[in-house]
């Protein structure tokens, strides 16, 4: 799956009460009181399986915060499921409490904050901020149980495979001697010793940070004198690697071994609180309160912004984990002095701070990890000889990542920076990488001088500081940096290139479903559409002038866009299915995302369904639409791909009248998901699909193999628990397809122009596929 954070990008946080003047959105908070036990039960606020009144009923939508939940439960499985490599296993494991950490950080601090103020606004689904709290916590922690649970197993399997962690008490006098050595050159220097007592208060322990705990005693009488903290340096490895050596009677070298920072800052204890020994230790780590706030009416954003930062390293404590091995008064007593309620306080009997456990996946194992793949680059772009414009003059190209390179959007950008004849380039960021490529191309357009426009949005969740960064670095390079509107985050992927061709410009732009980030892009799934097409060249143009100016956009040709028009241009076409159902014609939908919540939208796919029409949804990761409810939602089917990848397109079909897949469907990416705040709180762009080759790769090939993938997918029945698809007599994986097979609008020269070969497509009814 790779060294990502599942779901990072799109978590909101809930609506707070503040006596500072924010800027706010409406919450989309939906969770049902209940849920906390077993994987495969679920209770909710309402009585689900009383379906008369569903349709009317708070009981017709999941809840929000435990889908999300239910979510990480199914990244947690994957560090179980023996089909994943054993040091892959172990990066889902840590995935999914990075996922877990980001939950408490902005969802549940948010239920908190909603709760201290005494608000009562019912979620969607009918629950009060406190009945959400006590569910949340609930499953929570059961989620946090079941990692330390997945973490025995895996550590059992680390070691017999090679990958040792080693107690303290296993070190031989080698062992200690190199680890002494290594603790005095590179630990002691940077650890500072601090006693806890009535004139020593605790410190500020930073979100996220680990703090060793001591309890530390006379060493001749045994009695308590003080406590004692020690901050761990986050740019010290959590695993320090012993160096490999041959032991006695041995003549296989140990591949891995690792000792844990808190277990060596124990060892060598004496050298931090000479004369005193430990009677108990153990580290703790607290999550705080990230909700970032900023004043909108602020002279300088940027400024508004760090300032803001600086106070979510400081925020609320929310969530406190403790070492079991801590007494249980200490750990009372620290919760008290960091604030965190007692409901929020978890111990933890194997290891705190899961997310470290990615450090063990180590390079020299690759028989652990998956087989190395290397994106195609598309051969459209070789038959032009790399140039990227001949090739989308010729036709339009879609561009499936991470199964295709990310590096022809780099190189579509470096040309453009290159190219004399290019004139302006235009261009969002969302989230990039530290030494951003796109970044570096942007500049050196500038510096050539031409005219570049960066839409940079600051809150990015988690890269606002990075975005700081990179917006001083283009303003001091001559870009024209352009930070939006202050009410609404700018989430659309776009780039213009503006090019003088003979007497005439002509723009190519180009439109993601995922951000200009060439490290995401290895791991997560998401498209790049490359156009010269007119209608959407203008489009994009306008919605650049929108960002940038403020002003609506008199009209557009093809291109749907929130906050305006991407809500009804959707309502329109599922109204469009209903038609044609109550016609008698076929009326399908299938629908690629990652979150499924906006409550408007459900409601009418729910209408959709009571007419006939069919609904397919593949969401990745929220859903909050009841599926299969006697007349409610027969028709609509979701299922969910979890696998090595991060599913995170967003695809759009509308049968238009025809069955599925056909050349006549209406089909659109989007970098919008079906949320509140993507549909009437964030810039976002659709984009409809037209080139037939294009056309027939997004729904014949990526959609078809999708719904056919049995091997990666879980189905959601209408009592919200969520179920892995048998893989039976005919296994499937939708990955492995893409792997293996070049797309239709990449082969170039390599295959005929054609729709996708009936030999490919899958036996079963799509619209049928989902079926336990």
């Amino acid at each position: 799956m790779g060294k990502v954070s599942v779901a990072t990008e799109d978590d909101k946080p809930i609506a707070r009460v503040s006596r500072r003047r924010t800027v706010r959105k409406p919450s989309e908070g939906t969770i049902s009181a209940g849920a906390t036990r077993a994987r495969r039960r679920r209770t909710s606020v309402s009585n689900a399986a009383d379906y008369a009144d569903m349709p009317t009923s708070p009981a017709r939508f999941i809840n929000r915060e435990l889908s999300w939940l239910d979510f990480n439960q199914r990244v947690i499985e994957e560090a179980e499921s023996p089909r994943n490599p054993l040091l892959e296993r172990v990066r889902f494991l840590s995935i999914s409490a990075s996922n877990l950490d980001e939950f408490y950080s902005v969802r549940v601090a948010g239920l908190v904050g909603q709760v201290r103020e005494g608000t009562v606004i019912r979620s969607p689904d009918g629950a009060t901020p406190a009945q959400q709290l006590t569910a949340v916590r609930g499953k929570a922690r059961y989620l946090l149980q079941e990692q330390q649970r997945v973490w025995r197993g895996l550590r059992a399997e680390l070691q017999t495979a090679g990958i040792v962690i080693l107690p303290p008490d296993s070190l031989d006098e080698v062992d200690r001697t190199q680890l002494a050595t290594l603790f005095d050159e590179r630990i002691f220097p940077v650890l500072t010793p601090l006693a806890v007592d009535p004139s020593h208060p605790l410190p500020f322990i930073p979100n996220m940070g680990l703090a060793l705990v001591m309890r530390l005693k006379d060493p001749g009488t045994g009695t308590h004198v003080m406590d004692g903290l020690i901050l761990m340096p986050a740019q010290v490895p959590r695993f320090m690697r012993l160096p490999s050596r041959v032991r006695e009677g041995d003549e296989t070298p140990d591949q891995a071994r690792f000792v844990l920072l808190e277990d060596l800052i124990i060892l060598f204890a004496d050298r931090l609180f000479p004369g005193l020994a430990i009677g108990a230790a153990g580290v703790l780590r607290i999550i705080r309160d990230t909700d970032v706030e900023f004043e909108d009416e602020a002279e300088d954003l940027v400024r508004s912004y760090e300032t803001a930062l600086k106070q979510r390293r400081r925020g609320v404590g929310i969530h406190l984990a403790l070492d079991s091995k801590l007494p249980e008064t200490l750990g009372r007593e620290m919760g008290e002095e960091l604030g965190v309620a007692d409901e929020d306080v978890a111990v933890l009997p194997d290891i705190v701070g899961v997310v470290d456990l990615k450090q063990l996946i180590v390079d020299d194992r690759p028989d652990l990890v998956f087989p190395p793949y290397t994106p195609r680059f598309p051969e459209r772009v070789l038959d032009y000889d790399g140039d990227c414009f001949a090739a989308i003059r010729a036709k339009d190209i879609v561009v499936h990542h991470p199964f295709e390179s990310f590096d022809v959007v780099v190189q579509f950008l470096h040309q453009a920076a290159l190219d004399p004849n290019v004139l302006a380039i235009k261009q969002t960021l969302y989230r990039t990488s530290r030494d951003s490529p796109i970044v570096r191309a942007l500049i050196e357009a500038a510096e050539s001088g031409k005219s570049v426009t960066a839409m940079v949005e600051l809150r990015a969740r988690f890269d606002e500081e990075a975005n700081i960064r990179l917006a001083r670095a283009l303003e001091s390079a001559g870009v024209q940096v352009v930070f939006g509107f202050a009410h609404l985050k700018t989430h659309a992927k776009l780039s213009l290139v503006v090019r003088r061709e003979g007497q005439v410009l002509r723009s190519y732009a180009h439109f993601g479903t995922g951000n200009y980030h060439p490290i995401t892009a290895r791991v997560y799934t998401d498209l790049s559409f490359f156009t010269c097409d007119p209608k959407l060249a203008s489009d994009s143009a306008r919605l650049f002038n929108y960002m940038t100016g403020y002003a609506t956009p008199a009209k557009m040709d093809a291109l749907s866009f929130s906050p305006i028009t991407i809500r009804s241009t959707l309502e329109s076409l599922i109204r469009e299915e209903i038609a044609f159902a109550k016609a008698g014609k076929p009326a399908k939908i299938w629908l690629k995302m990652n979150s499924l919540v906006d409550a408007e939208l459900i409601d009418l796919l729910y209408e959709a369904s009571r007419a006939g029409v069919k609904v397919i949804g593949i969401i990745r990761g929220i859903c909050c639409l009841r599926p299969g409810v006697p007349g409610l939602s027969d028709n609509i089917e979701i299922k969910s791909i979890v696998g090595r990848f991060l599913e995170h397109a967003r695809v759009f079909a509308f049968g238009n009248g025809h069955r599925m897949p056909s050349h006549k469907a209406k089909v659109f990416i989007s970098s919008a998901d079906w949320m509140l705040r993507n549909m009437d709180w964030r810039v976002e762009s659709m984009v409809p699909i037209t080139n037939a080759t294009v056309h027939a790769q997004i729904l014949g090939q990526i959609m078809t193999m999708d719904i056919k993938d049995n091997m990666q997918s879980w189905t959601l029945s209408r009592d919200g628990r969520w179920h892995r698809v048998s893989p039976g007599a005919h296994p499937f994986s939708a990955h492995d397809y893409f792997m293996n097979n070049p797309s239709l609008s990449g082969r170039g020269s390599a295959a005929r122009e054609k729709a996708l070969p009936e030999a490919h497509r899958p036996r079963e009814r799509p619209d049928r596929i989902l079926e336990d």
